[in-house]
């Protein structure tokens, strides 16, 4: 008699552990979730670059991290901005508050207080810098980046909307989505942004 109450004793508590072990499973999964949603959301964002204006250093279709919190930027970091454009834009930092940022038209550089931009290090072509023609779109340069902004340009100066113009202007740095940090894809690029 004792033995057979024994053994129901153990059928009853086998599923007991099994419905356990599951909840468990599935408490562990919808943490997993929140947890990875929280940072994808907050911390990192995968970006997919959309556009030639970054080229030669990123092109249509590439794949990038991008930091949550822009921090303070700096001249030559890669940002992420949403604007009035509509969709997010990728561009590099030329100048930040308080610089001013003019255009050698004969040599075609770009000038931070009067000095000229090394952007050979961005893969940028020398004397290809300039201000395009377009009457009314254009800013007028010098241009003293105020507080609170950046100025930024797209690598392929000849094919990129960028601080030049007025549509996109000087950029709030509120409106810089984040830092890229990591390149994802393609793989033959994948690695931290140097």
């Amino acid at each position: 008699m004792d033995i057979e109450k024994e053994s129901i004793s153990e059928q009853k508590s086998y599923p007991d552990k099994t419905v356990k072990s599951v909840l468990e499973w599935v408490e562990e999964i919808v943490f997993a979730v929140v947890l990875i949603a929280v940072i994808f959301t907050f911390i990192v964002r995968i970006i997919t670059v959309d556009g030639r204006s970054m080229m030669p250093t990123y092109h249509n279709g590439d794949r990038v991290l991008v930091s949550g919190q822009a921090g303070k930027l700096a001249q030559g970091d890669i940002v992420i901005i949403v604007h009035a454009l509509e969709e997010p834009i990728i561009k590099r930092v030329i100048a930040t508050e308080g610089q001013t940022v003019d255009f050698d038209r004969e040599l075609r550089e770009v000038t931070i207080d009067g000095v000229p931009v090394d952007e050979t290090k961005y893969g940028v072509e020398p004397g290809i810098t300039e201000v395009p023609d377009y009457p009314g779109q254009m800013l007028e340069f010098p241009q003293t980046v105020p507080e609170g902004c950046v100025f930024v340009m797209g690598d392929n100066r000849t094919n990129s909307t960028d601080s030049r113009f007025k549509e996109v202007g000087m950029v709030d740095c509120r409106n810089v989505l984040g830092k890229v940090f990591f390149n994802l894809y393609p793989f033959s690029n994948m690695g931290p942004v140097s």
